[in-house]
């Protein structure tokens, strides 16, 4: 049998390139009802512009029916349709090729290059927990989110500011966010002797306020630098404040003072400077104004200031049907959590949220809502809350509560054969060798695997991709990609489970067909608990 890992890439990569010279062409289908009849489709439409009247030559036919390389999928077939070429898998080889290394398609397609380094910056854990605003809680939420698909990619990411308020680092772990803490305010001296010679020390002849060390004129700054594209047309002067220093300070501190131990792919690798290093600040759009100051200040007063400094601005936070309604932070995640206690004690009876074997579960509900809320929406977007008990109901599709009920469900077929096997009803689960994977024909478990796990490597390796080469001051992430995947993977697991028994008889003609089945759902696991890891998220074992 073949070895090495199969990519929806290199599959898409291998078949426009057996086309010939030109764009890309093939699609990948993911509609269970085209599923039925192709996995791959070359649009008719496509295919007129690459050749005369669409007509395929038949030697590239054959290519494509003969298609080999790394990482390329085993083809069955090939054939001109009215809609145009369809491409149908092997199938049984393809389960067979995954399915035998599962733990291959739970890490990113393409790791970062050694000694990548990302400094994320977000300026709203500057603030008391108690004040925080739902957009700033946003901001926490992707630089935290971003962070671990960066980490997971093999970039080496460092997170500012360092918390030092007690109370915001326990909402942070409350909200399972991984921040990193401090005992105390990062020194400003050295900046502050530096800002002393730069700053005038009056604004338009009047003399500054208290705690103001003076005015640095920004629009000069610009000109200098060569860099207003992106910035705000109304940034003149700045009014330079001890805070404003301070910030400046850690900043400098983190990205000039790496600690050895943050990343191993930085062993051996040579100290390149500021200039290997990306800084990232993320931001709501109330504070990017108040960056972009921050930004200036830092090229005028540090020479050696970070040369590339990108913005990644989230999009305001609404509540649906309370326009004037402002909900801090905190109050957000009580509202979430009395709503799962309450949803909770209708479906079981009783006041669970008195027992403590419930607590974690009921903590990390409410996690799953919210982050499910703030992420599964393009960062650059708009959220608008619905604060309705809906959207922490098991049967709703769309919820981060739908998709940890279907994680339990997992943990529970798991513990339900692992219970039946030690009564003796099942045998032990033999070698994944052993495994007739042609027994998986139903249409249901072929769309687990070829739209869930097969791609999910590429899925991991997109969730980190920033375009840092990209001219202005902001960048674009995809933060929200992770939860839409985890939702369509648990509407179609949901779907083959509620309408197939895993579990059948303890009858040995259907041991076969039940081990491959389990086997199927059990890089079904994986792939949710490696997402659910790269949203903070623990898996859950009932609900």
């Amino acid at each position: 049998m073949a070895t090495g890992r199969l990519s929806v890439g290199e599959t898409l990569g291998a078949l426009n390139a057996a086309l010939g010279p030109g764009g890309p062409v093939w699609i990948k289908e993911t509609r269970t009802r085209h599923l039925r009849s192709r996995d791959f489709l070359a649009p008719h439409r496509a295919l007129q512009v690459r050749f005369n009247d669409g007509q395929v030559p038949e030697h590239v036919l054959h290519a494509l029916a003969c298609l080999q390389g790394p990482g390329v999928a085993p083809v069955l077939r090939c054939a001109p349709t009215p809609v145009g070429l369809s491409l149908q898998l092997q199938r049984p080889a393809v389960f067979e090729r995954v399915l035998s290394a599962v733990a291959a398609y739970t890490s990113p397609a393409s790791p970062a290059s050694p000694g990548q380094r990302v400094l994320l910056h977000c300026p709203a854990l500057r603030s008391s927990h108690c004040a925080l605003r739902l957009s700033q809680l946003r901001t926490v939420l992707v630089a935290d989110h971003l962070a671990r698909a960066l980490r997971a990619h093999g970039v080496c990411v460092r997170l500012v500011p360092a918390v030092r308020d007690p109370h915001m680092l326990t909402f942070l772990q409350q909200l399972r966010v991984d921040w990193p803490a401090a005992s105390e305010r990062a020194s400003s001296h050295t900046l502050g002797s530096h800002a002393l010679a730069e700053l005038t020390s009056s604004y338009d002849g009047r003399a500054l306020s208290p705690g103001i060390l003076g005015r640095l004129c920004l629009k000069e700054l610009m000109e200098e630098q060569g860099c207003t594209a992106g910035y705000d047309p109304n940034l003149d002067n700045c009014l330079v404040t001890e805070d404003l220093l301070s910030a400046l300070a850690e900043l400098q501190e983190a990205l000039w003072h790496w600690p050895e131990d943050s990343h191993p792919g930085l062993a051996g690798v040579p100290d390149t400077g500021t200039d290997s290093c990306l800084v990232i600040h993320v931001v709501s759009c109330e504070e990017e104004f108040q960056q972009q100051k921050l930004d200036l200040l830092w090229w005028k007063l540090v020479d050696k200031a970070p040369l590339r400094q990108k913005h990644l601005v989230c999009g305001p936070v609404k509540v649906a049907g309370a326009p004037g309604t402002l909900m801090t932070a905190p109050e957000y995640y009580e509202f979430r959590h009395a709503q799962v206690c309450k949803a909770s004690a209708l479906k079981h009876g009783g006041d669970l949220a008195q027992d403590p074997a419930w607590t974690e579960i009921f903590s990390v509900l409410s996690v799953a809502t919210i982050k499910f809320e703030m992420l599964g929406t393009a960062p650059q977007s708009q959220i608008l809350l619905a604060l309705a008990d809906s959207n922490i109901s098991t049967k709703g599709t769309k919820s981060g509560t739908f998709v940890m009920y279907n994680c339990a469900r997992l943990a529970t077929l798991f513990e339900s054969y692992k219970c039946s096997m030690e009564q003796g009803l099942y045998p032990t689960f033999p070698p994944v060798s052993s495994l007739d994977f042609s027994l998986l024909h139903d249409e249901g478990e072929w769309l687990l695997l070829f739209n869930s796990i097969l791609p999910f490597p590429d899925l991991l390796s997109q969730t980190a991709v920033l375009d840092c080469t990209a001219p202005g001051l902001h960048i674009a992430a995809r933060t929200e990609m992770m939860c839409k995947f985890l939702v369509q993977l648990s509407m179609d697991f949901s779907s083959y489970y509620n309408r197939v028994h895993i579990l059948g008889e303890p009858r040995p003609h259907l041991f076969g067909q039940m081990f491959v089945r389990l086997q199927l759902l059990r890089a079904v696991r994986e792939v949710l608990h490696t997402g659910l890891a790269i949203l903070g998220l623990p898996p859950l074992s009932h609900i």
